[in-house]
């Protein structure tokens, strides 16, 4: 039900549609009648019940379209910024890939460009196979391990999903992979390595809470595992 419009000398009872479908009708109508745009008083609610005139009325609103615009404009320009920055770091990643030469050398080449490229100060990567080179290649970033251990199994639910995930994790998962004591582990970022896990996980920690969030877009962390789980296979 529309409300009534307001009656004044000589007007009958008028709803606010049959007022609003008269004006819609007739463009032209306060060209005709210029002195009713300075003699309409409109309510302002937001300054204490005040009123305004028409035309402050529309000023404001174009300000607040404009402003809307604006912000949306500078969204846009923050977010391409940023995926163009991501879209480089991964170009230096694969760089570093496509030079690296024997699982030493990828293995190095991964931990250098979260380190150096990404600003990923806390990183390791588990590879499930067991084999003499990984053995001389295990460090506080690099660690074989088999798929079938108790610790792995924990994250079953992240491989039978077979995407990144990012936020918190158990305490018992983030000291296995963190070691023991980590209470500066803010968020977590986790990667799958290969179909389903099946070559390994990658973990990147941060002491910001906010730095991995379960909201943000995973989509550049999907890349880097396909990178890595490509650079593994070859070796």
């Amino acid at each position: 039900m529309t409300k009534p419009a307001t009656q004044g000398p000589g007007i009958g009872s008028l709803d606010d549609a049959t007022v609003a479908d008269y004006l819609e009708a007739v463009p032209d109508f306060f060209e005709r009648h210029p002195q009713l745009v300075q003699r309409l008083r409109l309510a302002d609610t937001r300054n204490g019940g005040s009123t305004v005139s028409l035309i402050e009325r529309q000023v404001e609103l174009l300000r607040d379209r404009n402003r809307k615009l604006e912000q949306r404009l500078v969204e846009f320009v923050e977010n391409a910024r940023a995926n163009d920055e991501l879209a480089e770091k991964i170009h230096k990643l694969t760089t570093r890939l496509v030079h690296a030469r024997g699982l030493t050398r990828v293995v190095d080449a991964i931990e250098a460009s979260l380190r150096e490229d990404f600003d990923v100060q806390q990183s390791v990567l588990l590879i499930f196979r067991e084999d003499a080179a990984l053995a001389a290649t295990e460090s506080a970033f690099v660690r074989p391990v088999s798929r079938d251990a108790a610790q792995v199994r924990s994250f079953e639910g992240l491989f039978a999903a077979d995407k990144p995930r990012c936020g918190q994790v158990r305490d018992l998962q983030r000291d296995w992979l963190f070691g023991a004591g980590a209470v500066a582990v803010g968020s977590v970022a986790l990667v799958p390595i290969g179909p389903g896990g099946s070559l390994g996980l990658l973990a990147c920690a941060s002491g910001d809470v906010h730095r991995f969030n379960p909201t943000m877009s995973t989509d550049f962390l999907a890349r880097i595992g396909e990178l890595i789980a490509a650079a593994l296979a070859a070796e």
